[in-house]
C-alpha cells in the first residue's frame, strides 16, 4: 500500500512532523493501527537498523528516525491499546550502577520500541536492586543493561547476582552490551546473550521472546 511505503519513507528520513499526518491519514483511509505499526512503522526501523548494522547509516540518522517513529507511535498508541494490540514482549533496560552513560542505552532501547517491544526504561545508574525491583514489578521476559565503563562493568555482574539471589533469575533472559562488552564477557557473568549494537540487540530481543534464541 503506497501510504504505508510513504510512512515507512518519512520515518526512515527522520521527519517527525509529517509521519504523525500521514499515519492520521491511512487511519482515516480505513487502514487498522496494527497493519499500520507492523507495515510502515516496524518495517522502517528495521531498515534502518540494517542499514546502522552495514555503516550506511550512524547514531545520529538513527536517532533522527527513531525519534519520527516514535512520534508516530504516539498517534497509534491509544487505538492500539482500545483494540487490544499487545507488544510481543517486555524489555526492562538500564545502563549498570555507577555508569552515567546513555546514548547507546537510549538507542537500543527505541530501536527495541520499534521492534514492537514494551521497553521500560530505568534510565542511568541502576543498581541491582532496582533491576530486581523493576522485574518483580513489570514481569518482563528480558533485562538489557548496558555499560560504557571497564570500571562499571562488574555491576553486571553483581545484578545477574542479585537476580539469582532473589530467586528472578529463571524468570528472565539477560542481554548485556555496551562498548567494553563482549561476547566472552557476557558467557562469563551469566548473562544469556551479548549484541554488539543497538540494531543486533533489538533482533536478540525479538528472537527471545519469539521462542528462538
Amino acid at each position: 500500500m503506497e501510504i504505508l511505503n510513504e510512512i515507512s519513507q518519512l520515518i526512515q528520513k527522520g521527519n517527525a512532523k509529517l509521519a504523525p499526518e500521514k499515519v492520521k491519514e491511512a487511519l482515516s483511509s480505513g487502514i487498522s493501527a496494527e497493519t499500520i505499526l507492523n507495515d510502515a512503522l516496524i518495517q522502517a526501523m528495521s531498515v534502518v537498523g540494517e542499514k546502522f548494522k552495514n555503516n550506511e547509516i550512524y547514531v545520529p540518522e538513527v536517532l533522527i528516525a527513531a525519534r519520527a517513529m516514535k512520534a508516530a507511535l504516539e498517534v497509534l498508541k491509544p487505538i492500539l491499546t482500545e483494540t487490544g494490540v499487545k507488544p510481543i514482549g517486555k524489555v526492562v533496560i538500564g545502563t549498570v550502577k555507577g555508569d552515567l552513560h546513555d546514548i547507546g542505552k537510549n538507542l537500543v532501547a527505541m530501536m527495541m520500541t520499534g521492534a514492537g517491544l514494551e521497553v521500560i526504561d530505568l534510565g542511568v545508574d541502576v543498581a541491582p536492586e532496582k533491576f530486581c525491583e523493576a522485574v518483580k514489578s513489570y514481569n518482563p521476559q528480558i533485562v538489557a543493561m548496558s555499560a560504557l565503563l571497564t570500571t562499571t562493568m562488574p555491576n553486571m555482574k553483581a545484578t545477574i547476582e542479585k537476580l539469582q539471589e532473589q530467586g528472578l533469575r529463571d524468570k528472565v533472559k539477560v542481554i548485556i552490551g555496551g562498548a567494553p562488552v563482549t561476547e566472552s564477557f557476557a558467557k562469563s557473568i551469566g548473562a544469556d546473550g551479548y549484541a554488539p549494537d543497538a540494531a543486533s540487540a533489538a533482533e536478540l530481543a525479538k528472537k527471545i521472546v519469539q521462542g528462538a534464541a
